[in-house]
């Protein structure tokens, strides 16, 4: 991207690398239903300050799975995504009256530590989670996305099990993640975060995002799967532990 288009400090080849990468991993959640947001905000780590990266990431994100949603719409289950994003409004006002307050250093290594611990832990769906229970989840997953960006696989286990039918399942994620990264970004505009100069990158990323989606969800029913998630699991890995060295050189 040209100088000119680029926030101060961001060079042309990091926000070249930003838009691609907004596109592969747009495309890896369209074609297996979460991933996505985990892998970009690991990269974005890497090439980004950190009193940008959750907020910047929020919108990448609202955009993306609005894109994604907008593709999937017909197969959203209303009935399970309605109380999450109650719950949601709840948990990024409260968030947002936090995440100010804590140390760049320790974010990322609380980031780092996030994305191995969501990379590699299996949690326990929730087959039969009432109203109040999905309410729940989006104020608790919603609180931690102000601090750290990408609780996708968080939110996951509230719709798995209630919806069987994959289409579903991937169509009512989307739906979730996009209120709850649009409350996000509202919370952080709020509290006074300076987007405007961001635009440029953000819409190109956004754009590039789009086209991931449509190119994944092409996918979905013919990309194999043997042995890609263990590479993409040690890849995250790589990312995440980077993240968590240069939160302890920060402090040293």
């Amino acid at each position: 991207m040209p100088d000119f288009l680029l926030p101060p400090g961001l060079d042309p080849v990091s926000g070249a690398i930003l838009v691609l990468a907004s596109f592969f991993t747009s495309g890896l959640t369209a074609a297996f239903g979460i991933g996505g947001g985990v892998a970009l905000i690991a990269l974005m780590g890497v090439l980004l300050p950190v009193a940008a990266l959750i907020p910047i990431h929020g919108v990448i994100q609202l955009g993306s799975n609005a894109g994604r949603l907008w593709v999937q719409r017909r197969h959203v289950g209303w009935s399970a995504v309605l109380p999450f994003l109650a719950g949601s409004v709840i948990g990024a006002l409260v968030g947002a009256r936090f995440v100010v307050e804590v140390d760049d250093g320790l974010l990322k290594m609380l980031l780092g530590l996030f994305i191995i611990l969501v990379t590699w832990l299996k949690f326990p769906a929730l087959q039969k989670s009432g109203a109040l229970l999905s309410a729940m989840g989006g104020l608790v997953t919603t609180f931690l996305t102000m601090f750290f960006g990408a609780t996708g696989p968080l939110a996951a286990i509230f719709f798995e099990k209630r919806f069987p039918e994959r289409r579903a399942y991937a169509a009512s994620h989307a739906a979730a993640m996009t209120a709850q990264h649009c409350f996000k970004v509202i919370a952080f505009g709020l509290a006074g975060f300076a987007f405007a100069q961001w635009l440029p990158l953000m819409a190109a990323m956004i754009l590039s995002g789009f086209a991931g989606t449509l190119a994944g969800s092409r996918l979905l029913a013919v990309m194999p799967e043997t042995g890609f998630r263990q590479i993409f699991r040690w890849l995250l890995t790589l990312l995440a532990l980077d993240m968590i060295r240069r939160g302890i050189s920060a402090w040293y």
